[in-house]
């Protein structure tokens, strides 16, 4: 499936439009160049989701926790991973495995932790400015 972000002003519609169909998935990795929106377009997911609390990149943090009337969701950022132990030493397995949406940038600095059944999502930035999300 492929949904596209117009400009900034759109990406609620985007959001919305991949919350409609993420149905029972709970793991997401987030690929895409430095600057192509990941963070942007986590945030407006996460509103879309009902996220009341302010949402930041977890950049120096690694996760960050949101709460919504049902569960938490988790936003993981690993790009200032440098070793596979780091991971294990922050007990991924707890996240990844919860049954909570987790949000995953840069995940291929962790790849061969992810969930067998984690949804492959791509961002994509466009000659144009827009931006083209694929999921598989």
């Amino acid at each position: 499936m492929e949904i596209t972000i117009t400009d900034i002003e759109h990406i609620g519609d985007a959001a919305r439009q991949f919350v409609d169909v993420i149905g029972d998935h709970r793991v997401f990795a987030f690929y895409g160049s430095m600057g192509a929106g990941k963070t942007t377009f986590i945030k407006a997911i996460c509103e879309q989701l009902g996220v009341e609390d302010v949402i930041t990149s977890p950049t120096f943090a690694i996760v960050n926790e949101y709460e919504t009337n049902d569960r938490p969701i988790f936003h993981f950022d690993f790009y200032r991973i440098k070793r596979l132990e780091e991971v294990y030493d922050m007990g991924y397995e707890d996240y990844f495995y919860s049954g909570s949406i987790c949000f995953i940038e840069w995940p291929e600095l962790i790849e061969e932790l992810l969930p067998d059944d984690a949804v492959r999502v791509t961002i994509a930035e466009q000659p144009d400015g827009s931006r083209t999300v694929s999921m598989e």
